[in-house]
């Protein structure tokens, strides 16, 4: 009642604009972990293609993007970057995100550049992530439990959504 009823209520308030949402399921997969608690102390929704919730006790995180992309997936996106004008495109997009107050980054990033690509490619910072996410994280306050969550929400989702449409046209959903 005080966890899944409030997030159900808001992922069907954000269903018509951001698509059918999947909430994640509450048990943990305990069978390598030496922590053998068997529920998530969170609950999280992926939004219909590249949008992401998450609350728990510390706080409010919002995401859109591709967090890991698989070997084909990955050489379309390093591809589209390299490109003069999808790249262009690209960095321009991210650009506008930061200015939004997201952050952009990927859950895991080269040390150097990929095989195939000059260590002084223009957008070799780019190149060198294996996912791109815009997300945004906020500390637990009371307004969490009002409209402004949701308005915060949205906010930051329509602020990833052009980079997040860029990812889907160029390296696939």
């Amino acid at each position: 009642d005080c966890v899944r009823a409030p997030m159900d209520a808001l992922l069907t308030e954000l269903t018509p604009e951001f698509g059918t949402p999947k909430l994640f399921r509450p048990y943990r997969d305990v069978r390598f972990s030496a922590d053998k608690a068997p529920y998530k102390t969170a609950i999280a929704a992926r939004l219909g293609e590249g949008g992401y919730v998450h609350l728990s006790a510390e706080g409010l995180f919002v995401g859109a993007g591709m967090y890991h992309l698989e070997p084909a997936a990955l050489d379309r996106y390093r591809a589209a970057v390299a490109h003069d004008a999808t790249g262009a495109q690209l960095e321009q997009l991210v650009d506008q995100t930061r200015q939004a107050g997201l952050d952009v980054t990927a859950h895991d990033i080269l040390k150097t550049a990929p095989n195939g690509f000059a260590k002084d490619h223009p957008r070799i910072d780019l190149l060198r992530h294996k996912g791109l996410v815009a997300m945004k994280h906020w500390q637990p306050a009371a307004w969490l439990g009002t409209r402004q969550a949701k308005e915060r929400v949205v906010g930051a989702l329509r602020a990833a959504g052009p980079l997040n449409h860029w990812l889907i046209k160029n390296v696939g959903s």
